[in-house]
């Protein structure tokens, strides 16, 4: 039995930093990784695909990891990196997008990603484990946002 925990999440910022920097780092998919928390391991599978494997979160009882590969294509001309699930590596499947702009003094910044995890647990836990995966990849997330205007040089108000 496993319990499927549907995931959607959708950013928008904008950083002092200049577009080519923060597109180097947001394409160079080993760098971006680099600031985004409680990664055990990035696994480089060749032909843009990138294999995270998540630190375990729970309890020691109930411990989960996140374990998925995304295929990465990045396209400076539109200010794009779009990342697609790769099915049959781990336990999720993970897809979503970097929509990068030039605003010239600043760089605005838009983020949507949406996945599916895949937790080996009964059914009867769905009600516990949802929102306990849901949480824990929207504060990931958030914290990987905070590092990425850290290293952009502050967010724009």
């Amino acid at each position: 039995m496993a319990v499927t925990v549907n995931i959607d999440l959708g950013y928008e910022f904008e950083v002092k930093a200049k577009y080519d920097d923060v597109f180097a780092v947001l394409s160079d998919v080993p760098a971006s990784v680099s600031h985004f928390p409680k990664v055990e391991k990035l696994t480089d599978m060749g032909d843009g695909v990138y294999k995270w494997e998540m630190e375990k979160v729970g309890t020691k009882e109930v411990g989960i990891q996140t374990v998925y590969a995304s295929k990465y294509k990045s396209d400076k001309a539109k200010g794009t990196v779009v990342w697609t699930p790769v099915k049959g590596v781990g336990n999720a499947l993970v897809g979503g997008h970097w929509k990068i702009k030039d605003n010239k003094k600043s760089t605005s910044i838009e983020l949507k990603t949406a996945g599916e995890v895949t937790v080996p647990l009964p059914a009867l836990m769905k009600m516990i484990v949802q929102p306990v995966v849901e949480g824990e990849f929207e504060k990931l997330v958030d914290k990987y946002i905070a590092n990425l205007i850290k290293k952009f040089g502050g967010e724009v108000t």
